[in-house]
């Protein structure tokens, strides 16, 4: 059995996204334009410096993310959207979107599927962890996503992506988690963010 891992960047005072988040500006005030500025520039900006990690994230067979994540429509599904990341989503496996409002199954180009979730994050985890069969689960997040799933004591691997920049505000990372104990597994400088990996031991 695999995994149930989790890759997310955040500042160095916990933020993975500042405030003001709009469908335009999605990390808000991330210090650049929220598109990603300067939070995200280490999978954008330097890429080859970074392969290994931006591999790993994309090499879980089953993916969960919260509905913030997966865009910006609230309530019933009264528009059409499928994701930021266009007709070939970069998972090529199938998604578990938490929500509270039900919609069918969308299939994607690339072997995504997007499948949406009511009842629950257990629920979820059960259906990708099914999906996954030996290979990893990834929770993508957002923050809140992932602060449930750690309060629950469910995720077994943390892997963070450290951006030397405070943001002040916004959706932070352990959010209301209780106290955890972390094991470091491995670390590496890159010149714009620092990787580390956690195993989660309890909580």
């Amino acid at each position: 059995m695999g995994k149930v891992v989790c890759d997310i960047t955040v500042s160095v005072d916990g933020y993975s996204a500042g405030l003001n988040q709009t469908e335009e500006r999605p990390f808000g005030d991330d210090g650049g334009d929220g598109t990603g500025g300067e939070l995200h520039a280490w999978m954008f900006d330097t890429p080859d410096e970074n392969r290994a990690e931006i591999d790993r994230m994309a090499a879980a067979k089953a993916f969960i993310m919260g509905r913030n994540m997966f865009g910006p429509v609230r309530g019933e599904w009264d528009r059409r959207w499928n994701g930021w990341w266009g007709d070939d989503p970069p998972f090529h496996a199938p998604v578990f979107v938490l929500t509270h409002h039900a919609r069918e199954p969308q299939p994607m180009d690339g072997g995504t599927t997007y499948h949406f979730v009511t009842d629950g994050i257990t629920s979820a985890l059960a259906r990708a962890c099914a999906e996954a069969g030996d290979g990893d689960v990834a929770i993508q997040g957002g923050s809140t996503t992932i602060n449930q799933y750690l309060t629950a004591g469910l995720i077994d691997e943390l892997r963070l992506h450290v951006v030397p920049l405070t943001l002040g505000a916004g959706t932070r990372l352990f959010e209301g988690v209780p106290p955890l104990k972390l094991e470091q597994v491995t670390t590496r400088q890159a010149s714009l963010v620092t990787h580390v990996t956690y195993r989660v031991l309890s909580t």
